[in-house]
């Protein structure tokens, strides 16, 4: 931020955004949590089949965590507004 007053309204938009995204990878990651673990545990071997070998389970975890950090570096394309870029016109 610079010393203009203008500037605040972009923090606004900033912390706005941050907090929409915090919240879409919260539920990005209880939702893979709420199929992914059932699933691992083997809690639907008996009746559906379904187990994930260890192996394929923590690659799918390590994937859950790139597609957060993805999704938070998203963050950077936010636009907002009052901010001014200096040195680019």
């Amino acid at each position: 931020m610079k010393s203009d007053p203008v500037d605040v309204l972009g923090a606004i938009a900033l912390s706005r955004a941050t907090v929409r995204k915090m919240r879409q990878n919260l539920w990005w990651a209880v939702g893979y949590n709420t199929i992914a673990f059932p699933i691992a545990a083997g809690l639907f071997y008996p009746s559906l089949g379904l187990l994930l070998r260890p192996e394929i389970a923590a690659i799918s975890m390590a994937g859950s965590s790139f597609l957060v950090a993805v999704n938070a570096l998203l963050l950077k394309r936010t636009r907002l507004e009052g901010i001014r870029r200096y040195g680019k016109q």
